[in-house]
């Protein structure tokens, strides 16, 4: 059993990018799914797919994005908040993942959102993670 289930989430992308592989495959949830699409829309995957091999368990398939000298785009990723430490900041404290380079991810009242969103939209949340 599981009891970080966005941390299993983040290492599995973090040991697939440091292997170099094109895709990876981890169990579907709706909270996985709204992670891969902000970093789909940041540019940090090339895209992302629900794939039903067994009727069983919902796979979610995120195909990783590379340079053209097969450097990976994503070159760090952090859990901020942890199961036993939750982390929240409000929508004046959202600060900058290297020097702006990097995005943070929010869990807000008005759904998932990247740092610089909940900025603009001025709400403040628990940070889940930062990628870089």
């Amino acid at each position: 059993m599981q009891t970080d289930p966005i941390a299993d989430f983040l290492t599995r992308i973090r040991n697939a990018v440091s292997a170099k592989h094109a895709r990876l495959d981890i169990p579907a949830s709706k909270l996985k799914i709204e992670i891969a699409r902000i970093l789909k829309d940041e540019g940090y995957i090339s895209t992302y797919k629900m794939v039903d091999e067994n009727k069983v368990r919902k796979t979610l398939r995120i195909f990783l994005k590379y340079t053209a000298d097969r450097r990976s785009v994503i070159t760090g990723l952090r859990r901020i908040s942890k199961p036993g430490a939750r982390r929240y900041t409000g929508a004046s404290e959202i600060r900058s993942v290297v020097g702006g380079l990097g995005i943070s991810i929010l869990t807000t009242p008005q759904g998932l959102m990247s740092g610089r969103s909940a900025r603009r939209a001025r709400v403040g949340g628990e940070i889940l993670c930062e990628v870089w």
